[in-house]
């Protein structure tokens, strides 16, 4: 009992599901560190995609798993005045860090690069949780048709 006794011992439960919107932030997060992949990847002349499962009938009618590419679509783009102009998307909307501003412009594709990543870190820290929600939202009515 005396090695036990060096631990710190609490009474403790696992929650059984995580808040909304942490789970809102832990997918915006993924999607933003995609798209630091594909940015990185396309600056070294290469490509990314992503794996997933797929469920398929045989032709015998047997379900099986298969593992297909996910394409990858990049959420930044070159604007008139050749600088680079960078949207962050929930789903299907643009997420709007201020009033009436809802890209991000760079020079180049190293800035691109650290900018996905200032902004994966503001989302990890929860800077953008009322636009995700507002974002959410707007998903969410779309489906309620």
């Amino acid at each position: 009992m005396s090695t036990l006794n060096s631990l710190k011992l609490v009474n403790s439960k696992k929650p059984t599901a995580i808040p909304p919107i942490l789970h809102r932030r832990h997918k915006l997060g993924n999607k933003v560190w995609e798209q630091i992949q594909l940015a990185k990847a396309q600056k070294e002349g290469g490509t990314f995609t992503v794996k997933k499962f797929k469920t398929v009938k045989d032709y015998d009618g047997s379900r099986k798993n298969i593992e297909i590419e996910k394409r990858v679509r990049q959420w930044w783009y070159v604007a008139a005045d050749g600088k680079v102009c960078l949207n962050i998307r929930y789903g299907a909307k643009i997420i709007e860090f201020a009033k009436g501003k809802t890209a991000v412009e760079v020079a180049s594709g190293e800035e691109l690069i650290k900018a996905l990543e200032i902004i994966k870190g503001a989302v990890e820290a929860g800077e953008l949780d009322t636009q995700i929600e507002q974002a959410s939202g707007a998903v969410r009515a779309g489906f309620g048709r």
